[in-house]
């Protein structure tokens, strides 16, 4: 079995894959002051909850955006699955040709979403990830990763809006009745949500457009959502045609079985 850790600002999303199939999926809060004997706890407990034995873990791969957490992981998969874990970084194999500036300072989430979602649905395609941030990324049909955008999430201007201003409450994210709201939360609701959406429209249309203006063709261009307030915000667009939830632990998988020959080389010339 390969374990999987997608580690975000917010949470850590952990997916098991058996035979190349994800079997089970969970999600936990990211600590940085956790220790790799409390985090080793809580997925021992995780796997006997769902009956799966953790013995049968081969291997182990991280995508992390928190620094502070790689290190303890690292840790963890030495101790608990006796196997150095294989790091989303520089050097490790993903099939794309990444045409930022510094290819070194795009996020390892980012590119983990568009190799799943190159493999999944080719390209060119537009992905968007709905996480602590927002983030739009652009590959186009030679597995070119162009770039994007990043944004603040609905979470972060949810908490900036409760906690600079005065008198206005935290409020539930979900979408509101109408944008013409008659009372506070809702109205912060529809302007929280509906301004999202409104974001996310506009940046999509700029980006198919410059996709456009370099050769693709409109028609081809695929939308690819992810995140965890991905069904909320797809839910009010119609430039959305795919939410994927599992996208990044895809990804995980795909470059993990990209690069598990050359991994089980070195492996070897060790023993």
């Amino acid at each position: 079995m390969l374990l999987a850790f997608d580690v975000g600002n917010t949470n850590i999303v952990l997916g098991v894959f058996k035979d190349g199939v994800l079997v089970e999926n969970w999600r936990m809060a990211t600590d940085a002051q956790k220790s790799a004997d409390e985090y080793g706890m809580i997925i021992n407990q995780l796997f006997n909850h769902s009956n799966l034995d953790s013995s049968e873990v081969k291997d182990v791969i991280i995508a992390t955006v928190v620094p502070s957490v790689l290190y303890t992981l690292q840790h963890l998969s030495m101790k608990y699955f006796n196997r150095k874990a294989i790091v989303i970084e520089s050097g490790v194999k993903t099939g794309l040709l990444i045409k930022y500036d510094n290819p070194k300072q795009v996020g390892s989430d980012r590119i983990v979403n568009a190799v799943a979602a190159y493999e999944k649905y080719g390209g060119p395609l537009i992905l968007i990830d709905f996480g602590t941030a927002t983030t739009f990324c652009a590959v186009t049909d030679k597995a070119e990763y162009l770039g994007g955008a990043i944004a603040p999430g609905l979470k972060i201007s949810s908490e900036a809006l409760f906690s600079m201003t005065s008198k206005l409450p935290k409020v539930e994210l979900e979408t509101p009745k109408k944008a013409i709201s008659t009372n506070t939360i809702q109205s912060m609701q529809s302007g929280l949500v509906y301004g999202h959406m409104g974001m996310v429209d506009f940046i999509v249309a700029k980006m198919k457009k410059e996709l456009v203006d370099m050769g693709c063709e409109e028609a081809d261009i695929k939308v690819i959502a992810t995140g965890g307030l991905a069904t909320l915000i797809s839910e009010g667009l119609t430039c959305i045609d795919q939410v994927d939830k599992m996208l990044t632990l895809e990804g995980l998988r795909i470059i993990y079985e990209k690069n598990k020959k050359v991994r089980k080389f070195h492996c070897d010339k060790t023993k």
